[in-house]
């Protein structure tokens, strides 16, 4: 699928977002290569009125303000002006004393309110109602002291007011008060003018009104004026504005060579950001209820929450929900795709459909991902082991390979499993039907296909030293599947094209095996992957085992059947979703 039908697709996503008149705007866009490439607005801007959002539309953004405070926070650190590891009470006096609940407990570090690590309680309706708080006001509060409900840096927890706190220390380590130091040394050198702190500095026909439904109406929120928690949420923004600060987080992927640029923030802090400083739990989720449920997992990062999707790999964003509003940006660093969504309501839930439309360009290839790229040693590693397969040669083998390897299986055993490979599967050569993966720059993984049937995965892992040498040579011979193998295989993807599946009595369950079971995991294939086709084979034996790719256009399922003892019926059948994620960058 192409740039444009995926984004047909974004669009009847948000389509759907605004079909339900819960949610009075909606303005949402995607970057893709560093760019705006499509943004579109739904609704309207007021209430009763036909103003329709656009990409200059302003929203306030609420808790994506926390990136924003993150990025200044690690711009002071990179100048030595803020050290993250110091107690916060260095730089804001009130919180001298902040520690956590028990006499063991640590002083609360710069670096813990940071990652959501301070061990406060989580307080969003109550942080959200403090945005606006004077700041002599909050002085007071600080000095008043508080109630942790965890020891420092051992819990991932939620803390709108640690990111108050962090504004204040900002504020008096840089001499400037935090709106102003935001402004100066991170909107005005991007050229995003459209993001400022307060709804008066935003020109009436480009501000979006928050609104609150109750009792089937909306109701408009008023907007607090800038206060001592705008760092935790005080930020109004643009999706055009947004684009620019997305985009910088992904241009920092992958770790190159080459000038900097212009951003403020060099790309190693960016990508620091971007990494798991504190995890959170794991979390099954299933969007909806012909969906792939989801693993949640990762953690929070600076200001930016880190998620690892089994599907696609390492996903980046933030939330904001406020009164009056509910926002969302995430991006996918191996590909450079990122979405933003915005709207007027409180709590409006557009992390939802930012996730749903990222996903569609990410899985319909709207971009290509931006693989690792082995080293040239590695490569030149490929070549070598291939030329093993097709002739033994001690003298080369001792030359690429680290000592280990001989150590850890003979080179005479080396040299007899090859020469049994050759005589199975022929003449080898690469294998267009299963991709290379390279996980690393020093690792590889791919598939040479046999002239006489059948193929082999050959994997590579190359040590650090000068020059790098092959630590690991691992060939995995599969034999093509037989005629009888070959046609179970096709019966059961065939039946992935049906709405409620049963295992047919044609392919026999051996009489331990539950054959609820077996239905229950056909009838799931079929309702979240199917229809699937027949792939390639990739473990087995051909005869009695075999695991084949099944693929569909909403993923691939590993199919597994294998014979029992006395091979008249089947006595192992799963279907396991595949769960590779992309390479890292």
């Amino acid at each position: 699928m192409g740039i444009e039908d995926a984004l047909r697709a974004v669009d009847a996503t948000f389509d759907r977002a605004a079909g339900d008149d819960s949610i009075p705007g909606i303005s949402y866009g995607v970057v893709i290569g560093g760019e705006l490439v499509h943004a579109r607005g739904l609704g309207t801007l007021r209430d009763g009125e036909d103003r329709v959002p656009d990409a200059d539309s302003v929203f306030r953004i609420a808790s994506m303000t926390k990136s924003f405070t993150a990025s200044a926070a690690v711009l002071l650190r990179d100048e030595g002006a803020l050290r993250f590891d110091e107690p916060v009470g260095t730089y804001v006096p009130e919180l001298e004393t902040l520690c956590g609940p028990t006499a063991d407990s640590p002083p609360v570090t710069v670096r813990h309110l940071l990652t959501m690590a301070s061990g406060l309680p989580t307080d969003d309706p109550w942080g959200d109602r403090l945005q606006g708080m004077d700041l002599s006001r909050f002085a007071e509060l600080l000095s008043s002291g508080f109630e942790p409900a965890w020891a420092p840096g051992t819990t991932f927890e939620y803390s709108n007011l640690g990111y108050g706190m962090l504004g204040r220390a900002l504020t008096n380590v840089s001499g400037t008060e935090y709106r102003d130091l935001v402004r100066a040394r991170l909107l005005d050198p991007l050229g995003m003018g459209a993001t400022v702190y307060t709804a008066g500095e935003v020109p009436s026909d480009r501000l979006a009104i928050g609104y609150v439904r109750r009792d089937d109406a909306f109701v408009e929120e008023q907007f607090d004026g800038y206060g001592a928690l705008a760092s935790m949420g005080g930020i109004f923004s643009s999706v055009r504005d947004l684009a620019t600060w997305v985009a910088g987080f992904a241009d920092a992927f992958p770790a190159r060579e080459g000038p900097e640029g212009s951003h403020p923030l060099s790309r190693a802090s960016r990508r620091e950001m971007q990494q798991v400083q504190r995890s959170f739990d794991p979390e099954l989720r299933r969007p909806s209820t012909d969906a792939v449920p989801e693993v949640l997992s990762g953690g929070y990062g600076f200001g930016l929450f880190v998620m690892h999707d089994l599907r696609h790999g390492q996903v980046i964003g933030h939330s904001g929900g406020y009164p009056g509003f509910g926002s969302h940006m995430r991006w996918h660093p191996a590909s450079g795709v990122g979405v933003i969504a915005l709207g007027n309501r409180t709590y409006a839930p557009m992390s939802k459909y930012a996730a749903e439309a990222l996903t569609t360009l990410v899985t319909r290839e709207a971009a290509p991902v931006r693989l690792v790229v082995p080293w040239d040693a590695t490569r030149t590693a490929r070549a070598q082991m291939e030329g093993l397969l097709r002739a033994w040669d001690d003298n080369v083998a001792a030359e690429v390979f680290a000592f280990n390897v001989d150590l850890d299986d003979p080179f005479d055993r080396r040299r007899v499993d090859i020469e049994r490979i050759r005589e199975r599967h022929g003449a080898l050569s690469a294998d267009p039907d299963l991709p290379e993966v390279p996980h690393s720059p020093a690792h590889h993984v791919w598939w040479l296909r046999g002239s006489r049937g059948g193929r082999v995965r050959v994997e590579i892992l190359m040590t650090g030293e000068r020059p790098p040498r092959v630590q690991t040579f691992e060939l995995r011979s599969v034999p093509d599947p037989s005629p009888a193998m070959a046609d179970a295989v096709r019966r059961v993807a065939a039946l992935t094209a049906e709405p409620a599946p049963a295992w047919p009595d044609e392919l026999p369950l051996a009489a331990g095996m539950d054959r609820a079971a077996v239905d229950r995991a056909l009838r799931a294939a079929s309702a979240l992957f199917g229809p699937l086709r027949v792939g390639p084979a990739i473990r087995g034996d051909g005869d009695r085992d075999v695991t084949v790719e099944l693929r569909g256009d909403r993923g691939t399922v590993d199919l597994r059947l294998a014979l029992d003892t006395n091979g008249g019926a089947f006595g192992a059948v799963s279907l396991v979703p595949r769960t590779v994620s992309a390479p890292r960058v």
